[in-house]
């Protein structure tokens, strides 16, 4: 098989892929224009990234654009956490500081100026001929993995934090935003481990095995883009943010801890016991969780408590999650519709429906929790 033939080909492929996946999220209607916009450069960069592997020479006076089109994978990973913000966050707006993420782009461009963008003739050959040896191909390898792994560790912060926060202030079964950016990132972890050993082999094997190299960086490449493509195709809208101005219940919990003297504890113990009692009552009688939107602000609106106290309320004094509070009722009804032998007829997807959840697969997993058994196991038990 020819190596260099087979790579140009899939390169090919992953090029005119990335671009047509581009087109789509920079035209699609979306409420998250930015989010799609920002993916979009992403993918934009990566197939300027990937035409690299195409079976091209650039004449000697045109070199340069070689080599300042290999420093463009410095800003792959600032979009891709810009972009997780913009998921992450409905309200993130991109600012003039945003800018100092392109810092080591500029640097390594820079960096290149003195013994390469400067060169010509004989010396830009001579560049050629030596560039796998010189100080600055290192510190452009450098200078990438350090960029990338605290992008990465900077990613899985955001989503930690993110997850924390939609559990305490959302009740909507459906968390494929954190999955999606999770497994997302994940998968970038995984090609750039591959992409790494594969520039080893450069310095460690013999051309033959790195241009093999190569070829399986490049197929895997095209497999992530294809499940972008199908991402993308399913999820058009690019998933629902949240407030970046919400705070962990843990953060200001801290802050009014300082504040509070043993005077009157006894009496915010009296006052929180009584909220939690008004609170299950009013959960139990209108029955709010009904609605599979239901956020903490609105329950906040509904019961008039502010939804700061009504957060410390759920998430501190009564030691759950929103999420997990108000799907304990959404069980509880599935439970006693399941029990009700009146409406055995209806189906467990018609009854996740009627309290709430707009999820099978959460469904499931929220009633296997409450209960130890599946929906259908449940009813079959108390059958029998």
């Amino acid at each position: 098989m020819d190596k260099l033939g087979f790579l140009d080909d899939v390169a090919r492929i992953a090029v005119f892929v990335s671009l047509l996946l581009a087109l789509f999220l920079l035209t699609v209607k979306t409420e998250n224009k930015l989010a799609n916009r920002l993916f979009a450069c992403f993918i934009i960069f990566s197939a300027i990234d990937f035409s690299g592997l195409l079976n091209y020479c650039y004449p000697l006076e045109y070199v340069n654009i070689d080599f300042f089109r290999s420093t463009v994978c410095l800003l792959e990973m600032p979009l891709i956490y810009l972009y997780v913000l913009a998921v992450c966050y409905s309200d993130f707006r991109l600012k003039w500081k945003h800018l100092i993420y392109t810092l080591p782009f500029l640097v390594m461009n820079l960096v290149f100026i003195p013994r390469v963008y400067l060169k010509s003739g004989p010396e830009k050959q001579f560049v050629l001929d030596h560039f796998s040896t010189m100080f600055e191909v290192y510190f452009f390898q450098i200078l990438i993995e350090i960029q990338y792994w605290f992008y990465i560790i900077s990613i899985f912060l955001i989503l930690r934090k993110y997850k924390r926060i939609y559990l305490e202030n959302y009740t909507n079964p459906s968390t494929s935003t954190y999955k999606w950016l999770f497994q997302m990132t994940w998968v970038f972890v995984v090609m750039h481990s591959i992409t790494a050993s594969k520039n080893l082999l450069r310095y460690t094997a013999s051309r033959d095995i790195f241009l093999w190299g190569n070829v399986l960086m490049v197929v895997m490449a095209l497999s992530v883009i294809c499940w972008f493509v199908m991402k993308a195709l399913n999820h058009p809208e690019l998933f629902r943010g949240i407030n970046s101005n919400l705070q962990l219940t843990k953060e200001f919990i801290l802050k009014e801890n300082k504040e509070t003297t043993e005077e009157t504890v006894e009496v915010e113990d009296k006052a929180i016991s009584s909220q939690i009692l008004a609170l299950k009552n009013y959960m139990k009688e209108k029955e709010p969780f009904l609605d599979p939107s239901l956020t903490i602000q609105e329950l906040s609106n509904q019961i008039d408590i502010p939804v700061r106290d009504l957060s410390v309320l759920i998430n501190h004094n009564m030691n759950q999650h929103f999420f997990d509070f108000v799907n304990e009722y959404r069980i509880e009804k599935a439970m006693d519709i399941l029990k009700n032998p009146s409406k055995k007829e209806l189906t467990v997807l018609e009854i996740l429906y009627e309290v709430g959840f707009n999820s099978k697969s959460s469904f499931n997993t929220s009633f296997k929790k409450h209960t130890n058994l599946t929906p259908t196991a449940y009813r079959n038990a108390i059958v029998n």
